[in-house]
């Protein structure tokens, strides 16, 4: 009996001589199977068991970012292979039953394609706000120009010059990307980084409302600058979100 680490994004080769007697229980993350022509085949989740021999199934993989571990059983005693051609790192540990003796072995599947899942799920996640960041600059000025054409003023209260469109836009690029470097970090490091993403994002819009609010401005330019604050997020949360969630099955 051995435990098989599959870190996020890894894919291991199925040897099917050395599955002809083993059976697996996914007992963290999911497992998806890969058809032996190359096609996805089903996932399995926590607590599944599966069978390979005779299937036809040519490889495991981790669809999502965290570490997915099986428990492999061999009927008919003592392990004496390793499930797939893999590197094992040292066994973590050894127990003596009194019925028989087993190895209780972690095997950590493909530390590189590990990696080069995160850098793919990372820049991913970057491409889908870079474009998003554009979109929602081009609406905020688009709806800016809209407002100043109707009438709506937005010059600073107290004697200021007014606020010039590419200001709007400037500005919503920065917080937009701070927006990306949020979600790449809640990707990295969260187990729910789409949920606590949108936690964090509405709450942080709701504060950049204070200050239009406070602003001394009319009301037309406040009720405006409170819209404008609002078109970017609109965009960008939804954006980050469903890329999140994409990126985390």
């Amino acid at each position: 009996m051995r435990t098989l680490a599959l870190r996020g994004g890894a894919r291991v080769a199925v040897v099917a001589a050395e599955w002809r007697d083993a059976f697996g229980v996914v007992t963290r993350g999911r497992v998806q199977l890969e058809l032996r022509d190359g096609e996805p085949g089903p996932v399995l989740g926590r607590d599944a068991g599966f069978w390979l021999r005779g299937t036809g199934v040519r490889a495991l993989r981790n669809p999502g970012r965290r570490t997915a571990r099986v428990r492999v059983v061999t009927l008919g005693g003592q392990d004496r292979h390793p499930p797939v051609n893999t590197p094992r790192t040292p066994a973590t540990g050894q127990q003596r039953n009194d019925m028989n003796s087993v190895n209780d072995t972690d095997v950590v599947v493909g530390p590189a394609a590990g990696r080069a899942g995160h850098t793919h799920r990372f820049r991913g996640l970057a491409g889908t706000g870079l474009i998003a960041t554009l979109a929602a600059m081009a609406a905020t000025t688009l709806a800016a120009a809209l407002a100043q054409a109707v009438g709506v003023d937005f010059a600073i209260p107290n004697g200021g010059e007014t606020i010039p469109l590419p200001g709007f836009a400037v500005v919503t690029g920065f917080f937009s990307a701070v927006g990306i470097v949020i979600a790449v970090a809640l990707l990295r490091w969260s187990a729910r980084p789409a949920e606590r993403f949108v936690w964090t994002a509405v709450s942080l819009t709701a504060i950049s409302l204070v200050p239009p609010l406070l602003s001394g401005a009319n009301t037309a330019a406040t009720i405006s600058l409170l819209g404008l604050h609002l078109v970017p997020a609109t965009v960008m949360i939804p954006t980050l979100a469903r890329s999140l969630r994409a990126r985390t099955d």
